[in-house]
Protein backbone atom coordinates (compact mmCIF):
# COMPACT_ATOMS: atom_id res chain seq x y z
CA UNK A 1 0.00 0.00 0.00
CA UNK A 2 1.49 3.02 -0.87
CA UNK A 3 0.45 6.39 1.43
CA UNK A 4 0.91 9.78 -0.01
CA UNK A 5 0.04 12.88 2.39
CA UNK A 6 -0.95 15.98 0.32
CA UNK A 7 -1.41 19.24 1.64
CA UNK A 8 -4.23 20.28 -1.12
CA UNK A 9 -6.06 18.21 -3.75
CA UNK A 10 -5.49 17.98 -7.06
CA UNK A 11 -7.87 19.36 -9.43
CA UNK A 12 -8.93 15.92 -10.54
CA UNK A 13 -9.30 14.50 -6.66
CA UNK A 14 -11.58 17.65 -6.02
CA UNK A 15 -13.54 17.39 -9.56
CA UNK A 16 -14.41 13.36 -8.12
CA UNK A 17 -14.89 14.24 -4.99
CA UNK A 18 -17.27 17.24 -5.57
CA UNK A 19 -18.88 15.61 -8.51
CA UNK A 20 -19.58 12.61 -6.10
CA UNK A 21 -23.26 11.70 -5.14
CA UNK A 22 -24.79 13.40 -2.52
CA UNK A 23 -25.97 10.87 -0.08
CA UNK A 24 -26.40 12.82 3.27
CA UNK A 25 -24.37 13.45 6.54
CA UNK A 26 -20.59 12.44 6.56
CA UNK A 27 -17.78 12.33 8.88
CA UNK A 28 -14.48 13.41 7.30
CA UNK A 29 -11.24 11.17 8.85
CA UNK A 30 -8.31 13.84 8.76
CA UNK A 31 -4.89 12.30 9.31
CA UNK A 32 -2.46 15.27 10.17
CA UNK A 33 1.67 15.52 9.70
CA UNK A 34 2.84 18.69 10.85
CA UNK A 35 5.74 20.68 9.44
CA UNK A 36 8.15 21.48 12.46
CA UNK A 37 7.90 25.17 11.85
CA UNK A 38 5.45 27.24 10.25
CA UNK A 39 5.98 27.95 7.01
CA UNK A 40 4.55 30.96 5.39
CA UNK A 41 3.87 31.30 1.87
CA UNK A 42 4.16 35.17 1.65
CA UNK A 43 7.62 34.63 3.69
CA UNK A 44 6.62 36.20 6.79
CA UNK A 45 8.16 35.02 9.73
CA UNK A 46 6.56 33.50 12.23
CA UNK A 47 7.45 31.78 15.37
CA UNK A 48 4.48 29.32 15.50
CA UNK A 49 5.32 25.70 14.96
CA UNK A 50 3.51 24.05 12.17
CA UNK A 51 0.86 22.42 14.82
CA UNK A 52 0.31 25.95 16.24
CA UNK A 53 -0.45 27.16 13.22
CA UNK A 54 -2.62 24.85 11.93
CA UNK A 55 -4.70 25.12 15.36
CA UNK A 56 -5.54 28.66 14.00
CA UNK A 57 -7.04 27.27 11.14
CA UNK A 58 -8.74 24.07 13.73
CA UNK A 59 -10.38 27.25 15.60
CA UNK A 60 -11.55 28.75 12.50
CA UNK A 61 -12.77 25.54 10.51
CA UNK A 62 -14.53 24.76 13.61
CA UNK A 63 -16.49 27.64 13.67
CA UNK A 64 -17.41 27.09 9.82
CA UNK A 65 -18.04 23.43 10.42
CA UNK A 66 -20.75 24.43 13.52
CA UNK A 67 -22.08 27.33 11.71
CA UNK A 68 -23.28 24.57 8.73
CA UNK A 69 -25.00 22.28 11.35
CA UNK A 70 -22.10 19.66 11.44
CA UNK A 71 -19.67 19.16 14.58
CA UNK A 72 -16.12 18.58 15.18
CA UNK A 73 -16.39 15.29 16.84
CA UNK A 74 -12.81 14.37 17.94
CA UNK A 75 -9.42 15.38 17.78
CA UNK A 76 -6.03 14.47 19.41
CA UNK A 77 -2.75 13.45 19.06
CA UNK A 78 -1.37 10.06 17.61
CA UNK A 79 0.51 8.64 20.57
CA UNK A 80 1.60 5.00 19.08
CA UNK A 81 0.78 2.22 16.38
CA UNK A 82 -0.74 -0.89 17.35
CA UNK A 83 -1.31 -2.43 14.18
CA UNK A 84 -0.40 -2.32 10.78
CA UNK A 85 3.05 -0.50 9.22
CA UNK A 86 3.61 3.31 7.94
CA UNK A 87 6.58 4.93 7.64
CA UNK A 88 6.14 8.14 8.80
CA UNK A 89 3.01 8.01 11.79
CA UNK A 90 0.74 11.26 11.55
CA UNK A 91 0.75 14.07 14.55
CA UNK A 92 -3.07 14.13 14.54
CA UNK A 93 -6.04 12.87 14.15
CA UNK A 94 -9.27 14.73 13.30
CA UNK A 95 -12.92 13.63 13.12
CA UNK A 96 -15.63 16.16 11.34
CA UNK A 97 -19.33 15.54 10.65
CA UNK A 98 -20.69 17.17 7.75
CA UNK A 99 -24.49 17.68 7.15
CA UNK A 100 -23.79 17.08 3.20
CA UNK A 101 -21.53 17.19 0.79
CA UNK A 102 -23.38 20.89 -0.91
CA UNK A 103 -22.09 21.99 2.59
CA UNK A 104 -18.75 20.78 2.93
CA UNK A 105 -18.19 22.64 -0.64
CA UNK A 106 -19.76 25.52 0.71
CA UNK A 107 -17.77 25.66 3.04
CA UNK A 108 -14.65 25.33 1.21
CA UNK A 109 -15.50 27.65 -1.54
CA UNK A 110 -16.31 30.11 1.00
CA UNK A 111 -14.51 33.76 1.64
CA UNK A 112 -14.34 32.38 5.54
CA UNK A 113 -12.11 29.75 4.66
CA UNK A 114 -10.20 31.54 2.29
CA UNK A 115 -8.95 34.11 5.37
CA UNK A 116 -7.73 31.18 7.62
CA UNK A 117 -6.64 28.78 5.05
CA UNK A 118 -2.74 30.02 4.97
CA UNK A 119 -2.63 29.06 8.99
CA UNK A 120 -3.57 25.58 7.22
CA UNK A 121 -0.97 25.44 4.13
CA UNK A 122 1.89 27.12 6.87
CA UNK A 123 1.35 24.33 9.39
CA UNK A 124 0.54 21.03 7.56
CA UNK A 125 3.34 18.69 6.21
CA UNK A 126 0.12 16.41 4.63
CA UNK A 127 -2.53 15.11 5.27
CA UNK A 128 -5.43 12.21 4.24
CA UNK A 129 -8.71 13.10 4.31
CA UNK A 130 -10.94 10.08 4.10
CA UNK A 131 -14.69 10.41 3.84
CA UNK A 132 -16.85 8.14 5.37
CA UNK A 133 -20.22 7.07 5.90
CA UNK A 134 -22.59 6.17 9.20
CA UNK A 135 -23.08 2.10 8.62
CA UNK A 136 -24.82 -0.35 10.74
CA UNK A 137 -22.08 -0.63 13.11
CA UNK A 138 -20.03 -4.18 13.72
Amino acid sequence: MNVENQVMPSPQQAMAFFGGTEDGPFVMVNLLKFKSKAEYEDGSPSDLTGAEAYAIYGEGVRKLVEGLGGKVRYSGDVTGLLLGEVDDLWDMVALAEYPSLAAFREMALSPAMHAIEHHRKAGLAGQLNIRTKPGAGF
